[in-house]
């Protein structure tokens, strides 16, 4: 992203708030794995969203003034031997290139400068970006301030900003769109490979290796999220990461994956025969996964409520799964569709969105149809990135093959 992007996305927020706010993000830090080993650092999303900054332990502080914002960012100092060990900090004027924020401290400066803020009397409130999904989960930066200031400043107001950070960052602006066809791209080649790679016989592990490999060749070291690649039996876990089973002649593949491209998202799911050839059964659950999903892309534009998604998802592949014979009544179609039928993505694979209201340009969400048919033992999803555009949508990730025919001729068996 180019340094307007984050620029446009700080003065957005500034708007939202009063005067006299005194707004404080966080990076993050990687949590421990085991003994004296740490998790790959990975920088909260909302940070990088405002500053384009992606290293651990960095703090964003902005003053809202009346007629300007004063901004800091709260640098690791330089340290010989901790770069050494764990690569370089960013500098000053990097951060600066990157985000156009022209005013740095050390990190260790942070509480201190804080405290004399608080006490300066000058702001009215503390602007934090609280997200917290489980009450038991460790708490998170942000939290931590937020339970020190209620202690030590009980007269300054905690505003926790999350909600209006959501709502920025639900309408994805065309720079991100570009980044996500790009993302779309890769994704489309490392489906294929899969595809193309696909045999009974074939474990788990080797379509992920085509996978991984395929990403590789275009600088995509690490997925949007863990890449879910499972077949037969295995397909009826839906958040699958063990890669250990191998597809036998008649299973179908399943695969949820997503690649990444200047840091947005991409999230398609895809299932094949894994011989390449579709049963008569396979036909019919896969033929009313795709005919919802087209049935959607004709019908989504800016206007209808976002709720209405996963609700439509549901019923019009309810109605052809009666229609086929499979489910005898439409309220019985949790029995084969076991998840959502839709949900937002961006910086996050999963991004934090309004789904109150109504679709909106700029909107990017995935239409999900998953069919799972333990009766059977056919189980996929078929799953597209859709765009709303000015006067309709567009699906991102049309170009990697969809039908049935499409499927059978690119791998061959037609």
């Amino acid at each position: 992203m180019e340094q307007y992007f984050f620029v446009e996305n700080r003065q957005a927020l500034y708007s939202t708030l009063q005067p006299g706010s005194l707004v404080v993000l966080f990076s993050g830090h990687a949590p421990r794995k085991t003994a004296d080993e740490m998790y790959p650092f990975f920088a909260d999303r909302s940070f990088v969203y405002f500053t384009g900054i992606e290293q651990e332990d960095i703090v964003f502080l902005a003053k809202v003034g009346t007629e300007s914002v004063e901004e800091t960012l709260y640098l690791l100092p330089p340290d010989e031997l901790e770069e050494r060990w764990h690569g370089r900090r960013i500098k000053p004027a990097e951060a600066e290139d990157i985000s156009r924020i022209r005013c740095f401290r050390s990190r260790e400066q942070f509480d201190g400068d804080f405290r004399k803020m608080v006490l300066s009397g000058e702001f009215d409130r503390l602007c934090l970006d609280i997200d917290q999904l489980k009450p038991e989960e460790p708490f998170r930066d942000a939290l931590k301030l937020a339970q020190t200031a209620a202690v030590h400043y009980p007269f300054l107001p905690v505003k926790n900003i999350h909600p209006a950070i959501v709502k920025l960052r639900t309408v994805k602006k065309p720079c991100e769109i570009a980044a996500m066809k790009k993302a779309q791209e890769i994704t489309r080649a490392g489906i294929m490979a899969m595809m193309k790679a696909s045999r009974p016989g074939m474990y788990e592990y080797q379509y992920k290796a085509e996978w991984d490999y395929t990403l590789a060749q275009y600088g995509v070291l690490s997925p949007a999220f863990p890449s879910i690649i499972s077949a037969g039996k295995n397909n009826f876990c839906i958040h699958y990461h063990a890669y250990t089973g191998q597809a036998q002649d008649g299973d179908m593949v399943l695969n949820d994956v997503g690649a990444i491209w200047d840091r947005e998202c991409n999230d398609v799911s895809r299932g094949w025969p894994c011989n390449g050839k579709f049963t008569d059964r396979q036909k019919i659950l896969y033929d009313c996964a795709y005919r919802t999903s087209n049935h959607l892309f004709k019908i989504l534009k800016p206007g209808i409520p976002m709720r209405d998604v996963d609700r439509t998802v549901h019923e019009y592949c309810a109605g052809l799964l009666v229609d086929a014979g499979v489910l005898k009544r439409k309220e019985d179609e949790r029995s084969l569709m076991w998840h959502g039928g839709a949900h937002h993505v961006g910086m996050d694979v999963h991004d934090p969105a309004e789904y109150d209201g109504n679709i909106r340009p700029g909107y990017v969400f995935c239409v999900d149809v998953g069919i799972y048919c333990e009766e059977w033992g056919i189980g996929f999803r078929l799953e597209d990135n859709c765009h709303i555009t000015e006067n309709g949508c567009e699906n991102l990730s049309a170009a990697t093959p969809r039908s049935v025919e499409d499927i059978e001729a690119f791998m061959g068996r037609r």
